[in-house]
Order: structure tokens, then C-alpha cells, then sequence
């Protein structure tokens, strides 16, 4: 049976962005089932204009022998004309989509006349409440919506039950990672590692915080600065010497701070390490060292559709801190009084967890409840919650996970590994393609064309 084609719209899948690296996840895991084309976004891209089949690379790294995967690389994510020239020369079965949908306003314009052909399908995130009832049109456009969060699927769920929407139109698969790119390291002392954690300073330190989000405002990264003070004033001078934060992201961005203009001020005494000093972004093999070098992984930021980062350290057996907002209330596995974990269809009642209505959680987490939740927004996001964790609790679960010493922490961060590769999880880079591929099959099998626009004279 000849596979169908899948046209995927998002950032290459080349880069090094969270939405590259699902994107890339995604047709990796698919590829056996689907061929797959992307429209490759990137901000002002290089290779513009250009065309490249993966076809034999890809095959060569999945042994999948008939693998598909053409590239057009494009500067943003393309316009009509754009979209309109590749569907006709691909002849795609389905168009996804995969990012913030403010970037597909044009699409969105012209659903009409894509759906009477084929179906379209949107790998859905929104990071916080309220129910951003501004992006109805949008949901509304696209015939099935894949939520990455438990939160996001009951958005999803409350907006569009107003208009008679089918449960196949709304699924939940969160994302999923790639084994062969993070897992634990059992062998500490191999040469390969113990040399990666010297390049960087890591030897000369026992417990190691590390974060590793962009360095925007929404993500909190001084807060961190100020939770690790606090950590650090409670220790005595001795216990100090083996603590360090490690920062691995831009020391500098115009959409966050100047991390080491903070960190000289708040931090004057206090190990911190700027892995991007020794030349920016690691690729994944040496990304792997560094989550398994640490001792804990924290992500504070005030709202967050799913958190890549500290799920990719509880893959290898980081334990985590998280703020409790958006899609990271997944991932610490929060349980109702009968001792099931909370489900996607528990969040269209209960919409977020941030108020701590349930605090039983899994072993490997040390969340943090906001402390304050406040409204804000902007001319694209006309509202949505500001989650804000204090980072005097950041700290203390900091100390929560100091005190645990290592030999515990190695436990709790097994049983993180456990909660991850879990298939009724679904946080495996394989179970997220099985749910991709279910969702799918399902959406082709009860889809139905657009019905076509008729003029006639009155």
C-alpha cells in the first residue's frame, strides 16, 4: 500500500529550537508509516530557496529502507503562494502544523480552500489559562488537534465542544524523547564524559543545578539566579565549595536578561558556569553528558506549553524542579486520591493544577505551586496567567534534593526514567510516533472534504 504524505509546516528540523527537535522526533518515528515533506522555518535562513531530499540520510539512521523526507528551507514559515506551489507539486495527503498559530495567520485565511482537498492537522500547544477563546477561529480551522499538554487538551476540549466537534478531533500526545539521544550514563568514569565534565569545570563540584532554557523573560532564568542564593546562604562555607549553577544558554538576549551582569551582582561569591563561553549549543551527544552530569534540572518559568528540557533530564534520571504551570504539570505526575494519575480528560474539568489541588506527585520531582498568578498579555496574547513561583521555594526544593544525597537522588531519578518510557505516559520519542500515527489514521478515516463554495447569479 503506497504510504501517504504528510506536509509539515515548523522550524527545520535541522535547527537546534525545541520545535526543531520534536519536528524532527516526530517524522523520525513516523517515517516508516508516513513520507513526509516540511516547509523548513528559520529566521532569516541560510539555505532559502534551496531543496534537499533526506531521503538516503534519514534512511541511514532509522534503517527504515524507504524513507522520505524533501526540505524546503524558508525565512519565517512561508505565505500562500509558497504553501499553494508545494501542494501542488507534492501532493500531500495532510498538512500539519506546529508551532504558535499567530504564525499561520495567513494559513488560517485560506483553511477553506486547503481542506476541500486535504485534511489539516495541528500539533496544538498554548501554554497557560485562561481558555484562550482568541484563538477559537484557529482551532476551528484545522480538523484535528493534537495537544501536547494535559492543560492544552482541555482547552481544546472546553472551546471547541461548542460546535459540535468529534472526540477523534481532539488528542493528547504529549511529546516524547529520543532514547537515542538522551539516556542515562552508567559508565561515570569513561573517559569521553569524565573528559566533558573537566572541559566544562563540572569535576571540581558534587551537586550541579543546571538550566538550560532560552534566556527570555517568561522563563525566568534570574529567578533561578536569586532560588540558588538562597539555596547557597543556607549552606556553610565548606558545603558551598561543592555547589555550582550551571547556565546553559545565552548569556545575553534581547528578549531576557544579562546573565552575567545578575550573576556578578547577586552572585559575587557563588560558583556559576556559562557553558555557552566555551562556544554555544552543544549537539546531542555532549547534551547528554551534561544532563546526566547534573545533580538536579530546574525550570521555573511562568507559564510553559510542555518543557523539553526538564523532561529530557528526567530521561536520563535528573531529578527536577519545576514551576507547576502549563504542560510541566505532567511531568510530575500528580495523582488523584485513588492513586491514578490525573488524565487529559481530568483537565477539561479541573483546567490547571497550579492552585495545588492535588500535590501527591511522583519521586523524581520537587514541584514548586506558584505563589502568585497574575493576568498579563499583549496585542498577539490579549490575556493569559502569569504563574510566578517564588524563588525562596525554588531554593528550598534546591536544598530538598541537596539533602537527599546522592545515592537517594539516583533512586528518585530512576524512577523518572520509569514515569517517561511509561507507554501509558507516552513521554518516549516511540510512543509519541505510535500516538501520532493513531491520531492520524483516525483523523484520514473519518475526515471529510470542505464542502466546495458555488457562485450563482440572482
Amino acid at each position: 500500500m503506497k504510504k501517504k504524505k504528510i506536509l509539515l509546516l515548523s522550524d527545520d528540523l535541522r535547527m537546534h529550537s525545541g520545535i526543531a527537535t520534536v519536528s524532527k522526533d516526530v517524522v523520525f518515528e513516523t517515517i516508516h508509516k508516513y513520507d513526509w515533506v516540511q516547509i523548513a522555518g528559520a529566521v532569516k535562513h541560510p539555505e532559502e530557496g534551496k531543496i534537499f531530499d533526506m531521503g538516503e540520510a534519514v534512511r541511514s539512521e532509522t534503517d527504515v529502507s524507504d524513507a522520505s523526507l524533501k526540505l524546503y528551507p524558508i525565512s519565517g514559515y512561508g505565505n500562500p503562494d509558497l504553501l499553494r506551489e508545494i501542494i501542488e507539486i507534492e501532493k500531500p495527503d495532510a498538512l500539519l502544523i506546529y508551532t504558535d498559530p499567530r504564525f499561520w495567520v495567513w494559513m488560517y485565511e485560506m483553511e477553506h480552500e486547503i481542506r476541500q482537498n486535504i485534511p489539516i492537522f495541528y500539533y496544538n500547544i498554548w501554554d497557560d489559562l485562561p481558555d484562550p477563546h482568541y484563538n477559537t477561529e484557529y482551532y476551528r480551522s484545522c480538523d484535528l488537534l493534537m495537544s501536547i499538554s494535559k492543560q492544552t487538551y482541555g482547552i481544546n476540549k472546553r472551546i471547541l465542544s461548542k460546535f459540535g466537534y468529534e472526540d477523534w478531533q481532539t488528542t493528547y500526545v504529549p511529546h516524547g524523547i529520543s532514547n537515542r539521544r538522551f539516556h542515562k550514563i552508567t559508565d561515570r568514569v569513561a573517559t569521553e564524559f569524565k573528559m566533558f565534565e573537566y572541559e566544562y569545570g563540572l569535576d571540581k563540584f558534587k551537586f550541579k543545578i543546571l538550566y538550560s532554557n532560552r534566556n527570555i523573560r517568561r522563563k525566568n532564568p534570574g529567578d533561578v539566579a536569586m532560588a540558588y542564593k538562597h539555596f547557597m546562604d543556607g549552606l556553610t562555607e565548606e558545603q558551598r565549595k561543592d555547589c555550582v549553577l550551571i547556565y546553559h544558554t545565552a548569556v545575553s538576549d534581547d528578549n531576557g536578561t544579562d546573565l552575567r551582569a545578575v550573576c556578578n551582582a547577586i552572585l559575587p561569591d557563588y560558583p556559576v558556569i556559562f557553558t555557552y563561553d566555551k562556544g554555544g549549543p552543544l549537539d546531542d551527544e555532549k547534551m547528554n553528558y551534561l544532563f546526566n552530569s547534573a545533580d538536579v534540572y530546574v525550570n521555573m518559568a511562568s507559564n510553559e506549553g510542555f518543557g523539553l528540557g526538564s523532561c529530557e533530564a528526567l530521561s536520563v534520571g535528573t531529578p527536577i524542579v519545576v514551576n507547576v504551570t502549563g504542560g510541566l504539570q505532567d511531568q510530575c505526575g500528580f495523582k488523584k486520591d485513588d492513586g491514578s494519575h490525573l488524565t487529559e480528560e481530568d483537565y477539561v474539568e479541573l483546567g490547571s493544577n497550579h492552585k495545588g489541588e492535588y500535590k501527591e506527585h511522583g519521586k523524581w520531582v520537587k514541584p514548586v505551586f506558584p505563589s502568585n498568578i497574575s493576568l498579563c498579555g499583549s496585542p498577539m496574547t490579549p490575556y493569559i496567567f502569569d504563574d510566578r513561583a517564588s524563588y525562596e521555594d525554588a531554593g528550598e526544593a534546591f536544598r530538598y534534593w541537596y539533602d537527599k544525597g546522592s545515592e537517594e537522588r539516583e533512586k528518585c531519578g530512576d524512577l523518572g526514567i520509569e514515569f517517561t518510557m511509561d507507554k501509558n505516559i507516552g513521554m518516549s520519542a516511540e510512543t509519541m510516533g505510535e500516538n501520532f500515527i493513531k491520531s492520524m489514521d483516525d483523523a484520514f478515516a473519518k475526515w471529510k472534504p470542505k464542502e466546495r463554495y458555488t457562485l450563482e447569479v440572482v
